[in-house]
């Protein structure tokens, strides 16, 4: 079982000139691109909780992108050219990234996709994921698609239906907001199936046109290859949670996984948050993992 990490280092000042380079916008949407110096426990929290993982897979769209602690002997770096076709870069938008996961050299056949804002933080087993082949997931069911979100998911349901044969429904499906088992051959089997489509679809920033990462997932879900059963996952927002909140619950977890998921917000709120944030999880993993240099 390998695990799959999609990361981007918004401060890194190569990516600051492709990205100014690439959109005439002079706002930098920071939430979605800030990095919180928060991969290493990610990557401890993979180590203590996980040791199941075989391998684990770097995605950055290029090599500046890549902290230097990082320990490559361990964490197999892909770039972005390394998976998605040359004319869909440089891009910026992570459903376009999610269409090529399955395409990372030497990827095994179960494999969880981890953004960089999910944490292991309880002892995790190989069945939390995977049961006999099929990958644990839970799903919920909506009729309407009002944000541009639901909007990508309901696109992508549709499209798995089709892949199969299937006609749209009245529902689409929406998968649990947590880490995403996969399987590659399922996958690939998708992609060849949707590949024009997909390429109509994908775009350098998001629109209410893509896909997402739900595809693969809704896809393996009808064909009845999941087992419905969440896992066990809390969703942290500074939009609702303060945060001593957030810091109490890397401190003493009740669940096995944490997102932890950026909002728009103050210099001064940005601090305060990060610093707690990053106190508490230094606390809760405290020794460095071999995917760190020594």
């Amino acid at each position: 079982m390998d695990v799959v990490i999609t990361y981007v280092n918004g401060l890194d000042p190569v990516w600051q000139a492709e990205y100014a380079a690439s959109t005439s916008s002079e706002k930098f949407l920071a939430k979605r691109y800030r990095d919180w110096g928060t991969l290493k426990y990610l990557l401890r929290g993979i180590e203590r909780h996980m040791p199941f993982i075989q391998n684990v897979f770097l995605l950055v769209s290029g090599d500046s992108q890549v902290p230097s602690w990082v320990n490559r002997s361990n964490v197999k770096v892909v770039l972005h050219k390394d998976v998605i076709p040359s004319r869909f870069l440089p891009t910026y938008n992570s459903t376009t990234i999610e269409m090529f996961l399955h395409r990372i050299p030497g990827l095994g056949e179960e494999y969880i996709y981890f953004n960089d804002d999910m944490f292991p933080v309880l002892d995790c087993s190989p069945e939390d994921f995977f049961r006999d082949g099929k990958a644990v997931i839970g799903f919920y069911h909506h009729i309407l698609a009002g944000s541009k979100f639901k909007k990508r998911v309901r696109n992508s349901d549709h499209q798995a239906r089709k892949a199969l044969g299937m006609a749209p429904g009245l529902f689409y499906v929406r998968p649990q907001h947590t880490c995403s088992p996969m399987l590659r051959s399922e996958s690939e089997s998708l992609y060849e199936f949707s590949k024009d489509v997909i390429f109509m679809v994908v775009s350098q920033f998001r629109t209410t046109e893509n896909f997402n990462q739900y595809l693969y997932l809704d896809y393996l879900y009808y064909q009845g290859k999941t087992v419905r059963g969440k896992i066990s996952n809390k969703h942290l927002s500074p939009a609702v949670h303060n945060h001593e909140v957030i810091a109490s619950h890397i401190l003493e977890p009740s669940t096995k996984f944490l997102c932890i998921n950026d909002v728009s917000m103050s210099d001064e709120s940005y601090a305060r948050y990060s610093d707690a944030v990053l106190s508490a999880f230094q606390k809760h993993f405290p020794s460095p993992s071999r995917f760190e240099m020594k």
